[in-house]
């Protein structure tokens, strides 16, 4: 393998947002208060998009709300997130970049912000084995403690958590003929600036003005 291929996850591989989307889940299908948690899930979903959110704050929103369930009750409403909700947004274009970094023999990876209880069951539907996460801290039962295990992989953590793989795997970034990473936001610039090969993909503005500026390819994958 002599390039790697890295992907952000929501509005890059997904026309939506997993994480903001989980929470709608919840309030639609009566999970937690809606009001309240509605209101403060948009919150932060506002402050995202404005490159004003704390991820530590948000990270131990989103899994305190896990840790009021069962582990097997979690699972159950996952999947059921994932029939009326994730799979029906995978399109083809998002399966057909993959494919091409695969059929080219890249070590393909997604690194997202979301934390690893809402992501790893669609890495897995995407085919993609490698995943970098937020870490939720699990009981000797597998249950959510609600609390977050490192760094959130936001930001400059994408950068740190993408360095701290490589290093376990023994393929420092260094090592890569070619590094691309395809991602919309400008969040991501700091891990975008450090590959050979940025890819704004599906850019929002802020990003989009980075990118052009720099003569960074544009990539519009839904709409093309």
């Amino acid at each position: 393998m002599n390039n790697l291929a890295l992907f952000d996850l929501d509005h890059t591989l997904l026309p939506i947002d997993s994480d903001y989307e989980w929470g709608q889940f919840l309030v639609r299908t009566g999970a937690v208060d809606p009001l309240q948690f509605k209101r403060r899930n948009d919150a932060f979903f506002e402050q995202y998009k404005a490159g004003t959110l704390d991820p530590v704050e948000y990270l131990e929103f989103a899994l305190g709300t896990l840790a009021r369930f069962p582990r097997g009750e979690l699972d159950a409403m996952h999947r059921q997130f994932m029939r009326e909700v994730i799979q029906p947004a995978i399109l083809p274009q998002a399966r057909a970049l993959l494919q091409k970094h695969r059929d080219a023999g890249d070590l393909v990876a997604i690194i997202t912000a979301t934390n690893r209880f809402v992501t790893a069951p669609i890495a897995k539907e995407l085919g993609v084995e490698h995943l970098i996460a937020a870490i939720p801290e699990e009981d000797a039962a597998g249950n959510l403690t609600g609390r977050l295990l490192g760094i959130p992989t936001s930001g400059p953590g994408k950068v740190a958590h993408t360095h701290a793989w490589l290093e376990r795997i023994g393929k420092p970034l260094a090592s890569f003929e070619r590094s691309h990473f395809y991602s919309d936001s400008h969040n991501d610039i700091p891990l975008l600036s450090i590959v050979t090969h940025p890819v704004a993909t599906n850019p929002n503005a802020a990003l989009a003005t980075h990118a052009t500026s720099l003569g960074w390819p544009l990539l519009h994958l839904f709409n093309d």
